[in-house]
């Protein structure tokens, strides 16, 4: 783990500006073929849209290929902004980040067809940041690591590091995913173009500035794209709103449709009501999941570990919960909109799955101008939190495993093209993903789920508990690993097979991850006071930049 800005020193190569018409190039080819899949396959397009959104992307590359890439020259510069993020841009990075497809289409969907009251990932992941931001961002930042996984690594070890890589990788890949889909059929919806070529071009656009600009790319887009989000939900809300009969009426209609699942938060006595029994119970463990899970995410600490300084990355944390939850509303609001709508009067068939609720207001309910501006909402939203997540996927592995792992004598510059060729290989892979998938929601949830289950309790024990070694937090890795597999999973595909209770349709409404979590968390504390002896604990005064062990683990790297 270096201790000095990766690529400072003067033996680096020199840093080869790329061709502006290269670049040029490549969105034009990106764009070109993607009007002509269009026109081969989909005979109803509605080009006067399609064309505006080309207007967006074009904003969107603009921004992330020419005006970010030139403050990209070293590898600080692609993992952390050269640690020089300001606090206004860092808020806006933070806040687009979290504020994504899923965050918008998965609210509507939730409100639409299951209640307020299990509209959780808004309010849990704004909790999230602000706790982020109060005891984990200003530590991490003053401990100048690069990725999340750093602080495992110097207490833990590189192996453990590195198995703690797959649940964060696979939650990211399982996040952009969802949010390429919310994408995919808002497009369709909206646009009359299929499903594949509107994930496919808007994963391309994202992909190609990544690679050019890194962090700054996505920082700076980031800030264009979070007010497109808020602008567009704001206007299309009133005209969503005047279709049901106002406010008031909308919320009589939802509260006799939903019943107790219309509140945001479940009745007194939930665990008892007929409607709820053990789904309070399930209700609780996805609260905590978002929660939780929501802090040990590297594109979280990306951001983080770009601020300029500790205080910065403690608001720019705080600021982005606030921003959050307020985004949220407009989209839960559009949600029973979309709950209260006579469809069928509009001229649209009914709604074939709970994904396509949001679509539907934009296309149906409001006018044609507004929802195109709805569309360019979705379409940045989306935008700034593909790039984002590979972005970060792709900084933990050319970091942690390509240099800490493989080839420990790495040059930046070797380091720097793996990671832009692991931004191609991961946005492909999440494109794969996202063609295969049936809700959003459900792989947003299953993401946190990976990390609050196996990397939370690490990163914890890593940060703050001084006894904890490496055979605790092997042993808690592996226990926490088999109770969260033993409950299965039905986006997966995987079976129940631990006896826990409360299993409705092959589904454990027991709060089986908190209780993984949990248990691994006390396993890794256990295990660690037992073993002191033969694991003595990596002290504390590891993580400090300046440490030996620091210093060791920065010249193992090269």
């Amino acid at each position: 783990m270096s201790t000095t800005k990766p690529g400072a020193d003067e033996s680096a190569p020199p840093v080869v500006r790329d061709n502006p018409m290269a670049k040029l190039g490549t969105f034009a080819v990106i764009v070109a073929v993607g009007a002509v899949y269009i026109a081969v396959t989909d005979a109803d397009v509605q080009w006067g849209g399609v064309v505006s959104m080309f207007v967006f992307y074009g904003v969107f590359y603009y921004l992330g290929a020419f005006v970010a890439s030139r403050q990209t020259e070293s590898l600080a510069d692609t993992m952390v902004a050269g640690r020089g993020l300001p606090l206004t841009i860092a808020v806006f990075t933070m806040t687009a980040t979290w504020v994504d497809g899923g965050y918008v289409n998965g609210t509507a969907e939730y409100a639409y067809s299951d209640g307020l009251a299990w509209v959780q990932a808004p309010w849990g992941y704004a909790l999230s940041l602000i706790i982020g931001g109060i005891w984990f961002a200003p530590k991490m930042r003053r401990l100048e690591f690069f990725t999340m996984v750093d602080p495992i690594d110097v207490r833990f070890g590189k192996n453990l590091a590195g198995a703690s890589f797959l649940p964060a990788l696979a939650a990211e890949l399982f996040w952009t995913g969802a949010i390429l889909t919310a994408l995919g059929t808002t497009f369709g919806t909206l646009l009359g173009i299929d499903f594949v070529p509107a994930i496919l071009l808007s994963a391309a656009i994202a992909i190609a500035y990544t690679v050019v600009g890194g962090m700054w790319s996505v920082a700076y887009t980031d800030v264009a794209q979070i007010g497109i989000i808020a602008i567009g939900l704001a206007l299309v809300l009133p005209f969503g709103l005047g279709a049901v009969g106002g406010y008031d009426t909308m919320m009589d209609g939802y509260r006799d449709a939903m019943g107790t699942y219309a509140g945001l938060f479940p009745p007194a006595g939930a665990w008892d009501h007929p409607d709820w029994g053990p789904y309070f119970w399930n209700w609780i463990d996805f609260g905590l999941l978002l929660v939780f899970g929501g802090i040990a995410w590297q594109v979280y600490f990306q951001r983080v570990l770009s601020a300029k300084d500790p205080k910065t990355a403690r608001w720019l944390s705080i600021g982005a919960g606030l921003l959050a939850i307020f985004i949220a509303v407009p989209a839960a609001l559009l949600g029973i909109v979309a709950n209260q709508a006579d469809f069928a009067a509009a001229g649209a068939s009914d709604l074939e799955t709970p994904a396509l609720a949001l679509p539907y207001v934009l296309r149906y309910l409001v006018p044609g101008i507004v929802g195109a501006i709805g569309l360019g909402a979705i379409a940045a939203a989306v935008m700034s939190s593909v790039d984002s997540s590979i972005l970060s996927a792709s900084t933990m592995s050319g970091w942690n495993v390509y240099r800490r792992l493989f080839r420990p004598q790495a040059s930046d510059a070797q380091v720097q093209k793996v990671i832009k060729r692991m931004i191609v290989i991961l946005g492909v892979t999440g494109t794969l993903i996202a063609l295969n998938v049936q809700s959003v929601y459900a792989l947003w949830f299953l993401g946190s789920d990976f990390v609050y289950v196996l990397v939370f309790p690490l990163l914890v024990c890593a940060l703050f508990v001084p006894f904890a070694n490496r055979a605790g937090a092997i042993a808690g890795f592996v226990v926490a690993a088999v109770l969260r597999l033993g409950g299965g999973d039905p986006t997966l595909g995987l079976p129940v097979w631990l006896p826990y209770p409360w299993i409705e349709d092959g589904v454990v409404l027991w709060p089986f991850r908190t209780f993984a979590m949990v248990s691994g968390f006390a396993t890794i504390l256990v295990v660690s006071k037992l073993t002191a002896g033969i694991s003595p604990p990596v002290a504390m005064r590891a993580l400090e930049p300046e440490s030996p062990e620091r210093r060791a683990i920065a010249e193992a790297r090269g």
